[in-house]
């Protein structure tokens, strides 16, 4: 081959490497950045009383969840049991009527637990706002997931003296953790499945997930290959994540969250086979058709106690969880109202 042809072979092979860069960055580009980063204000931040309030009423709930009950799956079938009436006596309080949606895994009863506030307008829209409640095999689960359930226990308390347009559930979901995770056994799938077979309209689901890790150490947070270029590597902000179907509902809950609050959010909208991008329950909503997004601390991306013994209730921080909730509030109602 003469010289010119091998200048004129690299240059388009160099030419063809920088038009693979620039539409990958493009690609990551577009699934990293959903909603506006800087819209209006429209509520001030909360107070640090107000704060303060909702810190104790989490913390409480990740102590009895964690600390008292401990770890709590089908292996530990007495302990499940305690959490399962645990959730729904605070359901219960609050003045929900709960659903039980048992089914049998190794011959333990399991059961997904649904409060549901009607809707008056759209009533037959439905929002779903759900927690896996089950702690993985070996663990006491004070973030993963008790900081997530603290979290929908007490939206479902707000949310329980109003009368919404659509019909909000709160589901505190059974098997999500392995080795149930991403099978017909996950509570979530069993329930996504019936929703399906019913044909239940729902409009939005947000699975709350390991939500209490937060961190303002550099080098704190870490991400899937490249993903590093676009985040900050401060762990101290808190995800939405969903896949390219939802990008538009996590974009509207971007803008909503920022506008009414103060923390810090970042987000994604990525295919499934990203990792990380389908570990929780909105994988069994997404593989119903439905459009889901996952709110989360990045768990193993930031958590150092993940799956771990050492996962216990003086390791989640319910002032951050306290600030993030209220922020899920805003999206909550703004879903619940809207006839988009």
């Amino acid at each position: 081959m003469k010289l010119k042809e091998l200048a004129a072979s690299v240059r388009r092979i160099l030419v063809a490497l920088l038009m693979v860069a620039a539409v990958v960055f493009a690609a990551l580009l577009y699934m990293t950045r959903c909603g506006p980063r800087n819209p209006e204000r429209v509520v001030k931040p909360p107070s640090e009383n107000e704060v303060q309030q909702l810190r104790d009423r989490l913390a409480a709930h990740v102590q009895m969840l964690a600390g008292d009950i401990g770890e709590r799956n089908v292996f530990k079938p007495d302990a499940y049991r305690r959490a399962a009436d645990y959730i729904v006596g605070v359901f219960r309080g609050a003045g929900y009527d709960v659903e039980w949606q048992r089914y049998e895994v190794d011959r333990v009863t399991c059961a997904n637990l649904t409060a549901t506030r009607a809707g008056s307008t759209l009533s037959s829209q439905i929002v779903v706002v759900g927690a896996h409640y089950d702690s993985v095999y070996g663990c006491p689960g004070a973030n993963d997931n008790g900081s997530a359930v603290a979290s929908l226990l007490e939206l479902a308390r707000k949310f329980a003296g109003e009368k919404p347009a659509r019909t909000l559930r709160f589901v505190a979901f059974a098997n999500e953790e392995p080795p149930f995770f991403l099978t017909d056994n996950m509570g979530s799938r069993v329930y996504a499945g019936a929703c399906h077979k019913r044909g239940d309209d729902i409009r939005a689901m947000i699975a709350l997930e390991t939500m209490g890790c937060y961190s303002d150490e550099k080098g704190s947070q870490h991400y899937p290959p490249l993903f590093n270029f676009f985040y900050p590597d401060r762990g101290n902000f808190i995800g939405f994540v969903g896949n390219l179907q939802s990008r538009p509902l996590v974009s509207r809950a971007a803008r909503v969250f920022r506008s009414h609050s103060d923390f810090a959010l970042e987000t994604v909208a990525a295919p499934a086979f990203v990792a990380g991008i389908n570990w929780s329950d909105h994988d069994s909503f997404w593989r119903e058709g439905y459009r889901a997004f996952m709110v989360t601390d990045t768990a193993p991306y930031r958590y150092l106690h993940y799956h771990n013994p050492s996962d216990t209730p003086d390791k989640v921080n319910c002032s951050a969880l306290a600030r993030v909730t209220m922020g899920v509030e805003a999206v909550v109602r703004d879903l619940a109202n809207s006839g988009d």
